[in-house]
This record gives structure tokens, C-alpha cells and sequence, in this order.
């Protein structure tokens, strides 16, 4: 049996059309569901970054992609860690050149991500069903900047990273800050 090919056509010159954009993360209120406040990494990929990477070459990987943490990934498609943008500027990366004597442009992202081990997740199906305001309470009681979500693992696959929510992105969307729940120094 031989498979037809699909029908084509072209466009008409000087056809001005878009490219398909990501779906825009609009604002929510704390009834809205938890789910619509997660970045989902089954629709996008994830912004990654070797462990090695200097922490200037990492600050200038997030500018360029337009992110505020990178995923720190030495063998695919296993994730260390997270490294966030207050990561490469805060007290981490003093704290390792007065412990260590070191010079800045001596550490890499190593020296100062958060490992996997140490941040907080979220069981994904449980988000589903969650509100915004209750994840608002779980960014309260915890003082992270960032919240990974996992998915289960099924038949079909292993637990997986199903995506990340940012303080930041929460705070976009709500329209106002939340300070309560801000990271402690």
C-alpha cells in the first residue's frame, strides 16, 4: 500500500503572515486555576545550561533567551539543578570567593546553582485541580523564587519535569507583587 501525499498550496507574494507565537500567560486572579500560572514544558523547551558555564556566560545565555533561570543539565536529560538570575548576583557567588579565594570570573555555575535535591516541587496533577492563591501560600510558606512541577511517572515514561512557576511570572500575571512571599535574603 502506498501512502498519498498531503495537497500543498503557496502563498501569494508579498503575503504578510506570523508565526505562530507561544500562547501569552494573561492575568489571574487567586481563584484561577494553579495550572495557568506554570510555564509548561511539554509546549516549550527548557532553557539549559551546562554546569562548567562561567557565571558571566550564563547571565548573558539568560538575557539572550529572555529567562531569569536556566535548568543546569551536565548529562541530557538528567537536570542538576537551577541557577536564577539573583543566583549570579546575590550572596552566593561572594560567599564562594570569600570562602574559597576565588576571583568571580573563577567560578561557574556549579559553584553557585541550587541543586535538584534542594528545591521545592509540586506534584502536577495535584496543581491541576490547585488555585493560584494556593500556590501563592505555598510560595509564602517556603520563600523560593522558583517552583519546579512534577509529573508522575505512568505507563507510557518516567517522572519527568512537567514545568517551572517564577515568583516573577506569578507576580506578572497577578498585575501587583507580592512581597510576603519574596525569597529571604
Amino acid at each position: 500500500m502506498h501512502a498519498t501525499a498531503l495537497s500543498t498550496f503557496r502563498l501569494p507574494k508579498n503575503t504578510c503572515i506570523p508565526q505562530a507565537q507561544p500562547k501569552v500567560q494573561g492575568t489571574v486572579t487567586e481563584q484561577s486555576p494553579g495550572i495557568e500560572v506554570m510555564t509548561d514544558l511539554a509546549s516549550m523547551k527548557a532553557a539549559t545550561i551546562d554546569p562548567h558555564t562561567s557565571l558571566d556566560r550564563a547571565e548573558q545565555a539568560m538575557i539572550h533567551q529572555g529567562v531569569r533561570s536556566l535548568f543546569v543539565v551536565s548529562n541530557f536529560p538528567c537536570v542538576d539543578g537551577l541557577i536564577t538570575f539573583a543566583d549570579l548576583g546575590g550572596e552566593k557567588p561572594m560567599q564562594q570567593i570569600n570562602d574559597r579565594h576565588l576571583r568571580r570570573q573563577d567560578l561557574s555555575v556549579a559553584d553557585v546553582m541550587t541543586a535538584l535535591s534542594a528545591l521545592d516541587a509540586l506534584d502536577y496533577d495535584e496543581l491541576k485541580s490547585s488555585t493560584v492563591g494556593q500556590v501563592i501560600a505555598t510560595f509564602k510558606k517556603l520563600k523560593h523564587s522558583h517552583l519546579l512541577v512534577v509529573q508522575a511517572a505512568t505507563v507510557q515514561g518516567p517522572a519527568r519535569i512537567r514545568g517551572v512557576i517564577s515568583l516573577t511570572q506569578l507576580e506578572r500575571q497577578l498585575g501587583r507583587p507580592l512581597p510576603e512571599a519574596m525569597p529571604q535574603p
